[in-house]
């Protein structure tokens, strides 16, 4: 029983072994023209095989280069493209460069978080109230998950504050209701509060309220 396992590793393979064994076939031709000829007609096929490379830019070039990572960039041919270097197509991108700060607490996640902040850089009035309500709302059903235990609304409003670095305070006097059904209660929710009043806490006129 013949193996994939036991049988050489696939340079590419996404083409195959058949075009593999093919270009290692070509390599064996000692005439240059024929080999070139034959090549041509394997890239046919390659591109038969991935058609979705026509969608890039180059793509008939992106063949030819795949021809020459598959033959270990020893095959002597007559290509209307320059031959690749190996480091050239070995080389990685250049990593993107992502700032971005430690999730302070694991149960809530990093949209939480960027909601407060939203909400503390709110100005105070009654549409702030509703955001903190709400926010606190969703914040203590994220709790539940992780907890599965009851937690009191004082606990949510401290991690609250303590999530904004203080520059979020709870008014008195907001209690966030019994737990049963509490996203299906009436009123003003926290997401329709962000569309109606956007980032900059400004009202936005350019759609009419429903």
């Amino acid at each position: 029983m013949d193996y994939n396992t036991q049988r050489e590793k696939l340079i590419l393979p996404e083409y195959g072994r058949h075009i593999q064994k093919m270009i290692e076939a070509v390599k064996g031709i000692e005439d240059k023209e024929k080999r070139s000829e034959q090549v041509r007609a394997i890239v046919q096929v390659m591109s038969i095989l991935n058609p979705h490379l026509k969608d890039m830019p180059d793509y008939r070039q992106k063949l030819w280069d795949h021809v020459y990572m598959i033959a270990g960039y020893d095959l002597d041919i007559d290509s209307p493209y320059p031959a690749p270097e190996p480091a050239e197509l070995a080389s990685k991108p250049n990593p993107i460069p992502i700032t971005r700060t430690p999730i302070k607490a694991s149960c809530y996640g990093r949209n939480i978080e960027n909601m407060i902040d939203l909400v503390a850089n709110h100005e105070d009035d009654e549409v702030k109230n509703e955001m903190i309500r709400t926010l606190a709302i969703y914040m203590r059903q994220q709790y539940l998950i992780w907890n599965k235990d009851n937690v009191a609304d004082e606990t949510i409003f401290a991690d609250m504050e303590k999530l904004s670095m203080g520059k979020l305070k709870v008014p008195e006097g907001i209690s966030l209701g019994p737990i049963s059904g509490e996203f299906n209660r009436p009123g003003m929710t926290f997401q329709k509060n962000f569309k109606k009043y956007g980032k900059k806490g400004k009202k936005n006129n350019n759609k009419k309220d429903r």
